[in-house]
């Protein structure tokens, strides 16, 4: 899971920089898994990774039934603004 998490704020923060913005751009960030509680036992990667961008965002973790790519476990869905 820590390396599904990586990953993801890895392409989380191509999309930004494409756009010409960063993780300090979110408000609020997603994250949804089908395994709830594996986010959370990983929460030191998705924490340093907002406190090294210097992000205090509102965050919400969902518990969902299923993803569209469901060997990823973990998505990140973030609303930015510039």
């Amino acid at each position: 899971m820590a390396a599904r998490v990586k990953s993801s704020f890895d392409n989380l923060e191509a999309v930004l920089g494409d756009a010409g913005m960063s993780l300090a751009n979110l408000v609020p960030l997603n994250v949804c898994s089908t395994k709830v509680d594996l986010p959370f036992q990983r929460y030191g990667v998705l924490a340093s990774r907002l406190g090294v961008a210097g992000v205090a965002t509102p965050a919400t973790t969902l518990g969902e039934t299923g993803l569209a790519i469901p060997a990823l476990l973990v998505e990140l869905e973030g609303i930015a603004v510039g």
